[in-house]
């Protein structure tokens, strides 16, 4: 999301969140080698993406908190709302999609919000081909099934598919978010052993930041001082007896910092879900700056008293587009004031970033500004939307890759796990475009939906002379443009010409390849490189 004024501040440094992930290798499947020179530019940039989604194993249970004690509610009660989740997943390889990934096993917290559901991450199911779970006292583990999974807030809804797992429960209610200094209990299934285990921690902080698992969305979170280990995740953060947030990630540095996703979030995610379809958060797709200068008021015409923040860039397909333009003062969102910082008063005790507004709509709601252009003070309203291009800068899950192998080049739509993959293999030479056009793609984008590109090649005479082409983003087909990777398989697959011409971004010559030399070279590379199928 364009949270924290996406790309241009936080949308791709990622703080220091990490997914913890507690993984078990069942099954290991063969991969094809690669070579190994590193781009150390590439390999610093990709770094930051490295979160861990807080998938937890188990530990021991704790002596009944105060604050359980005085909401009325017993250790007794909220282990029969509190389940272990046991998940076997397998993702496919984005550096080469036609093999499937090792198969591994990991294990998560949930717990009963009512009408049989059952609350996690999203982050514990992703990529999911089994999932099972145990409440307390149970001797069997029941199958779960996903009803609802959002990967943009990292929630997601099961259900258990047998109605005797819900034998004897207890159903968890939601508060407010807490407040700053007041405590809190997380419940859950971390790692150091087998029972349920509760720990105690105090709310040190409220603001926006970027969720690890998605790596691009940032919503409100609530930091905490209490233990967060793998396991945790998708665990209650209770208070006076009800659930006021979610367990989700940890940060790498320091001890004993953890993050839930509060309710607010919570919400909006099973709001959203009510009519039977999760659509998405909305997103106001602008970039901003402070108005601290002074030299920059006095340009842009601002009163002294005048508060807010500068709009520098607005992206294609965002809200905004059409209704804020570069240059404007936004003084306020929905009638709440937005300081020289971006932020809005968010209670008596601490502010949060403006983009929190929009964050809490659906599509179709109004979003209202005041603002000052061109000196002078305007009222702007118009609907919230979604932005379909976060869809392509976001990690993947429960997908295929999908690609195209032509004289044995391999071609991909880039998205982020490509980007990262390929940083693992070290194939960097040359990519920096890769870099730039994927980070800034809301903005330089023309008419595509997706960049295609030709990331690997598996070696064949036909194609021993064509490493000049390696890590560059194929722009024409033929002398025609390309949107998509559909489109450069359809152009591709009904050529009628001897000569295939493919052209490349900021090359002035194309790549040239024999229609009828190819057609045979591919089926000789289907069978060297043992591949079931080479396209998808």
């Amino acid at each position: 999301m364009l949270k924290l004024i996406f790309i241009g501040v936080r949308g791709f440094l990622l703080n220091d969140t990490t997914p913890a992930i507690a993984l078990k290798t069942v099954v290991d499947t063969k991969m094809l080698n690669s070579n190994k020179p590193m781009a150390l530019q590439l390999r610093k940039f990709l770094s930051c993406f490295t979160l861990v989604s807080l998938i937890f194993s188990s530990c021991t249970l704790f002596a009944e908190t105060p604050a359980l004690a005085e909401a009325g509610m017993s250790i007794e009660t909220i282990k029969k709302a509190v389940v272990q989740i046991k998940v076997y997943s397998q993702s496919n390889d984005p550096y080469s999609p036609w093999l499937s990934g090792n198969v591994t096993s990991a294990t998560g917290t949930g717990f009963l919000i009512g009408k049989n559901r059952i609350l996690t991450n999203a982050h514990v199911v992703s990529n999911a081909k089994f999932i099972e779970a145990q409440r307390n006292k149970q001797t069997e583990w029941y199958e779960l099934k996903t009803v609802y999974i959002a990967h943009d807030c990292d929630l997601a809804i099961l259900e258990a598919k047998s109605g005797s797992f819900y034998d004897d429960n207890y159903e968890f209610s939601f508060g407010d978010i807490p407040e700053l200094g007041t405590p809190i209990d997380i419940v859950g299934y971390p790692i150091g052993g087998s029972k349920i285990s509760i720990s105690r921690g105090i709310v040190s902080r409220i603001e926006q930041s970027t969720y690890a698992h998605s790596q691009v969305d940032s919503h409100l979170v609530i930091q905490v001082d209490a233990a967060i280990n793998p396991g945790n995740s998708g665990g209650p953060a209770l208070q006076n007896g009800k659930v006021v947030g979610v367990a989700f990630q940890a940060a790498t540095k320091g001890e004993n910092i953890g993050y839930i996703i509060p309710t607010n979030v919570i919400s909006h995610f099973l709001k959203d879900s009510e009519d039977g379809k999760y659509d998405g958060y909305v997103e106001l797709g602008v970039h901003v700056q402070s108005s601290y200068s002074l030299s920059h008021r006095k340009f842009r015409k601002i009163p002294e008293d005048a508060e807010g923040v500068f709009i520098t860039n607005v992206l294609r397909g965002g809200a905004g587009e059409g209704y804020l333009y570069p240059g404007d003062l936004l003084l306020s969102i929905d009638g709440m004031p937005i300081g020289k910082n971006g932020t809005v008063a968010y209670n008596s005790e601490s502010r949060v970033d403006f983009i929190e507004i929009v964050d809490n709509k659906f599509a179709g709601e109004q979003i209202k500004f005041e603002l000052i252009r061109d000196g002078k003070r305007l009222n702007v309203s118009f609907p919230a939307k979604r932005m379909e291009d976060l869809d392509y800068m976001r990690s993947s899950y429960d997908r295929p890759y999908p690609y195209f192998i032509f004289a044995g080049l391999v071609f991909q739509p880039l998205n982020r796990d490509l980007l990262e993959a390929w940083a693992r293999v070290g194939q960097t030479q040359g990519g920096s475009q890769f870099l730039y056009r994927f980070q800034n793609f809301p903005e330089i984008k023309e008419n595509q939906k997706e960049d295609v590109v030709l990331y690997r090649k598996l070696s064949h005479p036909i194609n021993s002379a064509l490493d000049y082409y390696i890590n560059m983003t194929v722009s024409e087909v033929n002398g025609k443009k390309i949107s998509n990777l559909n489109e450069m398989i359809r152009l591709l697959q009904n050529s009628k010409s001897k000569y295939v011409r493919i052209s490349f971004l900021d090359l002035p010559l194309p790549l040239i390849l024999n229609l009828e030399d190819t057609l045979k070279a591919d089926e000789e590379i289907r069978n060297a490189y043992n591949l079931t199928e080479t396209n998808k």
